[in-house]
């Protein structure tokens, strides 16, 4: 009987030594992995850095205002005046597409207004 308890003994602690060393193994990689994200995230974070300083470089008021000057002939820009700016209402969206009618006599749904275009109004929905 005492051999039975201790051959039960040994190999609860061979058990125990394998999963400890199976958790060893598992957080160092985990470590590891964690590292090399961190190391990433700090390349990425310098990359943004570095875009956001040339992107701050290149949107320069005066150097704009250059560009333009020099293109003027093709693109025609001209600066924004309160004149041009209207309500929402006022701006000729296309139409929606009419409900389709199937074979059966029952009216589809109707068609949803594209990506960019902004919800329809009450008052704009046909009765």
């Amino acid at each position: 009987m005492r051999s039975v308890l201790y051959l039960l003994t040994t190999l609860a602690v061979m058990g125990m030594a394998f999963w400890a060393y199976r958790e060893n193994y598992a957080t160092q990689a985990a470590l590891q992995e964690m590292t090399h994200v961190q190391r990433e995230i700090g390349t990425l974070r310098e990359d943004l850095g570095v875009l956001r300083a040339e992107w701050s470089y290149l949107n320069r008021p005066d150097r704009l205002r250059e560009l333009v000057n020099l293109n003027f002939e093709k693109l025609k820009l001209v600066p924004f005046t309160s004149d041009q700016f209207v309500e929402v209402g006022q701006v000729a969206f296309p139409r929606p597409a009419a409900p389709v009618v199937s074979a059966t006599g029952t009216d589809a749904m109707p068609i949803e207004r594209p990506a960019g275009f902004p919800p329809m109004r009450p008052q704009e929905r046909m009765p």
